[in-house]
């Protein structure tokens, strides 16, 4: 039986002999393309659209082998149509990926020339998580965002602005039941309390929607959508989550707050901004069901 010189292990060679700079580049450019669309659809409702459009791409690759011209006419103009249908109903998804991707290469940039003795922050986290804490106290409902690179302009608008030191007074007073703005997040914006009454998008994940209540919903669709910090607190249990890259975590005291924020907001210039690996994911019982924002 006659090898086809195609397959020949001098024709492999001579091909990688061919292969210059430019292509080592190309290649691993493609490489980290594919390696972030993958991250981007993992843990999104995006990985079960690539699932149903891997299963679609090959019933059009078997069409066009069986020669079936009435079903690869049929899959292609479902590609057409189905590629802007992907960038309408995947918006919000796909406008959170390139903040982000904006965001972390324009942050080592601003870093330039910055004073590394700025403002100490653990005073302001010290003063957020006692207010949290006494919030949680008295099962007074709250929501919290902390504005980090990715700026909330839109969100803000949603809201009134308060422009106030941070103090536990001020957040008591805007989360007391019977405030007008009790019922919406308040926005951080350089650790001073920016906006109050701001409304949240929520998290359309359909677990989340099942199980747990709006606020939470709210802090997990903001953290998901941005690269902010959300503190919740459950005003039936008085339970204070926080919400990290549209993940939950639940069960924080005063003392495990301010490590975890002391973390994220101080640590994190030098190390990975991931939560650590002992906090729990939201139970999903006895979760708050109020109708916060």
């Amino acid at each position: 039986m006659e090898i086809n010189s195609a397959f020949t292990w001098p024709y492999f060679v001579s091909q990688v002999k061919s292969i210059d700079l430019l292509d080592v580049l190309d290649i691993l450019i493609v490489t980290v393309l594919l390696y972030y669309v993958y991250a981007f659809i993992r843990d999104r409702r995006a990985g079960r659209l690539a699932v149903g459009v891997a299963i679609l791409a090959v019933i059009m690759l078997i069409s066009s082998l069986l020669g079936l011209s009435a079903m690869s006419f049929i899959m292609t103009s479902i590609f057409q149509i189905g590629f802007v249908a992907i960038i309408v109903v995947f918006q919000p998804e796909l406008r959170s990926a390139l903040e982000k991707m904006g965001g972390e290469p324009l942050k080592s940039l601003r870093s330039i020339g910055e004073n590394k003795e700025s403002t100490p922050l653990s005073p302001y986290i010290s003063e957020l998580c006692h207010g949290v804490t006494e919030l949680a106290k008295t099962k007074t409902g709250a929501l919290i965002v902390i504005e980090r690179n990715t700026k909330l302009g839109e969100i803000i608008k949603t809201g009134v602005i308060v422009n106030a030191d941070l103090s536990t007074f001020i957040l008591r007073n805007i989360f007391y039941e019977g405030a007008p703005l009790h019922d919406g997040a308040v926005i951080l914006r350089g650790w001073r309390v920016h906006a109050a009454g701001c409304f949240l998008p929520l998290s359309q994940d359909e677990g989340i929607i099942k199980d747990l209540g709006t606020r939470h919903r709210a802090g997990i669709g903001m953290s998901a959508e941005s690269d902010a910090v959300v503190i919740i607190v459950s005003e039936e249990t008085g339970t204070i989550s926080l919400a990290v890259g549209g993940q939950l975590h639940r069960g924080f005291t005063y003392g495990s707050l301010k490590r975890e924020l002391e973390t994220l907001f101080i640590t994190s210039k030098k190390q990975n901004t991931r939560l650590k690996p002992h906090l729990r994911k939201e139970s999903r019982q006895g979760a708050d069901g109020g109708n916060a924002s």
